[in-house]
């Protein structure tokens, strides 16, 4: 059976206190919040702070006055309202209204038996004068705020300490006396957290990160619940969840940064929620991207999406309105009203409305009976209070197409699917996993063109039609050498959307071996290789591309795709495969590399494999820069052992000048290497400004004699004045000189060659020169 919804009008709002009021704040205010009493008699209006005129107006339905207080002098404009339930009342639930500064000031205002509002307590949230409220939610008897505590002096503004110097606290509304309740006292649930914005649902809250936390801690996202006393953490980037009893060992709070330190994986980086809007709904929780993307955050912390609205009003700022009712979502945008299926994502039904300032209330909105349908949806606008109602119609009056498709993909790949969540068109299209495009079109001929399903599929048809007009055109031998490059690019990238398994492995294997000139340039502009302005190789592909080609899945002698990349460039462009295996290996992500039996090698050895039969004359050259590339202490002191014997001493210290910053060890290794060449012969001498930048911070004078010693040659004979005829000169104190100044100066402790080598004092005096008579005078004597 298939719905369809109607409009129906429940009140002109005539017959609500403060009438004109009403009507006049919703068509001037379009980002007023709107809230329902527990009672579905109280409508709370609160226009946002920064409007030239903050008003808050609680209007009543039927006998009884309505409520405008008014702000204390100093306290500025209310920074929230919220509608309380006080249990164990004799009387009743009668409504109570919690108003809330961001001062910190509070009112609680009680409805009984008088017709008037009348005010119940005063109180202040936070302990300090100083400290202000920056977000608050309310949840059946309890108000939940954030506030800011103020930092010390010593704290620098927009360091992390002041990022961190928020605290999320609690009261419960507790009854006082028969028809009377008051605040409770206050308890802090997290010290030394970010800036939350509060959100409530039936039974829980949610502390979601603004435009103001702290990047590092933007996209992890809490969930409370009060009536288990238990607090969940949860990362939708990441898809992690940690759940932690909040009264565990006597403890009723947590410090914050304690808490996501015992989350692995948390804090280990992602980008920020990108949070257009969001909205509590039944249990969990609605985020809207500026991209249109919807997502559901259920109570448990797990995430899937939704479905995906038009971004163009969003980019214009036009309000969004967000609600879940009987499985369908509602998204008022503007002047529309979308209903979308919240188990296949699908679009239900679009409406246009005949004002773009429109509310959606809960369930318990004023004006609907008992005896009403409570899943009905209610819509609050100047012109009215409304109620969509559906009207179950006889199936084949809406049965058509699209949906006999779609249902029927949906429900066919759920089948074969081991995810929990249902499927969705987006889903199915994605990847090509929906493989029918042309079966489709041949379904919908004849009937009405559904416009959002061909503008969906649109390029897939594209694609497909024009391989068909491809090959009839080879098959009439019309251009068959341009022609086949360009049928075998197409394979390529229709191979590199699907999972690479199987017989598409082994036909993308033949495709690489037949045009390997049209497969590489097909698989260029899908990973989207370019060179920045650096001259480093850069890609824009998404992640999962990267996944499809990194995986170690060969089977029946067919290679992975890396391999075929990485022997394609042997062939073509060997420059290319050095920065194309470091660029593979910035992309790769944990577990990427596995094979059938386990992990699988690295890259680098991946790539090594592929050389000796593609590589020809430079294999030397190609395997020294993958050693070199692949950043492992291993490979690089193998390459540094074949560049030795090469005698290419400068790209030795081009090496482990870059190595030095990231890795102390291989500095060392380096070191030690090139030291032991220094003591054998003498052609790092020209090069003993560079070595010497090299030399560890941490050796000193007497560590770096003892390791010359290990590698002197030993003496044969006597020591001689001169040495031998084509011999290297012996190493002297003077060639050590600038590498002991260096260790001297780098050493904390002194050196027992310290008086050998340097001299502390000043130098002696020179002698006094002699006279000595001539010879003249001489014989006079």
């Amino acid at each position: 059976m298939k719905r369809a919804s109607t409009l129906r009008l429940l009140s002109d709002l005539s017959d609500f206190s403060n009438a004109n009021q009403l009507r006049q704040v919703l068509a001037e205010e379009p980002l007023a919040r709107v809230r329902s009493s527990p009672d579905g008699r109280h409508l709370l209006l609160l226009r946002p702070p920064g409007s030239p005129a903050p008003l808050l107006l609680v209007s009543r339905k039927g006998a009884g006055l309505g409520l405008e207080p008014r702000c204390p002098a100093g306290q500025g404009p209310v920074l929230d309202a919220f509608f309380l339930q006080c249990p164990g009342w004799a009387s009743g639930p009668c409504p109570v209204l919690a108003l809330v500064w961001a001062s910190g000031r509070a009112e609680v205002w009680g409805a009984g038996v008088q017709p008037e509002w009348q005010l119940l307590q005063q109180v202040e949230l936070c302990v300090s004068s100083k400290a202000r409220v920056v977000s608050a939610a309310a949840l059946g008897n309890r108000l939940a705020w954030c506030e800011e505590r103020p930092a010390s002096t010593e704290v620098t503004p927009g360091s992390a300490q002041a990022a961190f110097g928020h605290c999320v606290c609690t009261r419960a509304l507790e009854p006082h006396g028969e028809n009377s309740a008051m605040l409770g006292a206050p308890r802090i649930l997290l010290h030394h957290c970010p800036h939350f914005q509060l959100l409530a649902s039936r039974s829980n809250f949610f502390m979601v990160p603004t435009a103001t936390t702290w990047p590092n801690v933007a996209h992890i996202l809490l969930i409370w619940y009060p009536a288990k006393g238990r607090i969940t953490v949860t990362a939708p980037t990441h898809n992690l969840t940690y759940n932690k009893n909040l009264s565990s060992k006597g403890r009723d709070s947590w410090d914050f940064r304690s808490l996501i330190r015992r989350v692995p994986g948390l804090l280990s980086g992602g980008e920020p929620l990108d949070i257009h809007t969001c909205a509590p709904s039944q249990e969990s929780l609605l985020l809207l991207s500026p991209k249109g993307v919807l997502s559901l955050i259920r109570r448990d912390g797990g995430t899937r999406a939704v479905g995906i609205l038009g971004s163009g009003l969003l980019a214009q700022g036009v309000p969004v309105s967000l609600g879940v009712f009987n499985n369908t979502l509602a998204c008022v945008l503007g002047s529309g009203l979308e209903l979308l299926d919240m188990g296949s994502g699908r679009l239900l039904e679009r409406k246009v409305l005949s004002t773009d300032r429109v509310h959606l209330l809960e369930l318990s909105a004023p004006g609907i009976d008992e005896d009403e349908n409570k899943s009905g949806l209610r819509l609050l606008s100047a012109s009215g209070l409304f109620c969509v109602i559906w009207e179950v119609r006889k199936e084949g009056e809406w049965l058509n197409s699209e949906d006999l498709v779609f249902e029927e993909a949906c429900g066919y790949y759920q089948r074969r699917s081991l995810l929990g969540a249902r499927l969705t068109t987006d889903d199915l299209r994605r990847g090509s996993t929906f493989r029918a495009p042309l079966a489709l079109a041949a379904i919908l001929q004849g009937h009405q063109p559904p416009t959002k399903l061909l503008t969906d599929l649109q390029a897939e048809l594209r694609d497909y039609h024009g391989l068909d007009r491809l090959k009839t055109r080879l098959v009439a031998a019309d251009g068959q050498e341009e022609g086949w490059a360009e049928l075998a690019e197409r394979e390529v990238e229709r191979l590199l959307r699907s999972d690479l398994t199987g017989d598409k492995l082994s036909q993308l294997n033949a495709i690489f071996s037949a045009f390997p000139a049209a497969a590489w340039c097909s698989t260029r502009r899908a990973l989207q290789l370019q060179l920045d302005e650096a001259g480093q190789l850069k890609s824009r592909a998404p992640p999962d591309l990267w996944k499809k080609v990194l995986v170690d899945a060969g089977t029946d002698g067919a290679l992975p795709a890396f391999e075929l990349l990485c022997q394609c460039l042997c062939r073509l462009e060997p420059c290319w495969l050095p920065p194309f295996v470091e660029l593979a290996q910035q992309q790769g992500g944990p577990g990427w590399g596995l094979g059938a039996g386990g992990p699988g090698p690295p890259l680098y050895r991946r790539a090594l494999a592929v050389l000796g039969d593609w590589a020809g004359a430079r294999a030397e050259a190609l395997e020294l820069e993958l050693l070199l590339g692949s950043g492992r202490p291993k490979a690089v002191l193998q390459a540094i052992g074949q560049l030795v014997q090469a005698g290419q001493w400068e790209r030795i210290l081009d090496a482990g000048l870059a190595f030095s910053p990231s890795s102390p060890l291989l500095q060392m290794e380096i070191f030690t290497v090139l030291l032991a060449e220094f003591a054998r012969h003498r052609q790092l001498d020209a090069h003993i400004t560079r070595l010497r930048r090299l030399c560890p911070p941490d050796l000193t004078p007497t560590d770096l004699l003892l390791l010359l010693k290990k590698h002197l040659p030993d003496e044969e004979g006597p020591p001689a004045p001169f040495p031998k005829m084509g011999a290297d000169p012996p190493l002297t104190v003077g060639l050590l000189r600038d590498l002991l100044e260096q260790a001297r100066s780098e050493a904390q402790v002194p050196s027992p060659y310290e008086d050998i080598l340097w001299d502390s004092g000043s130098c002696p005096p020179h002698p006094k020169s002699r006279q000595y008579p001539s010879q003249g005078q001489s014989n006079q004597n």
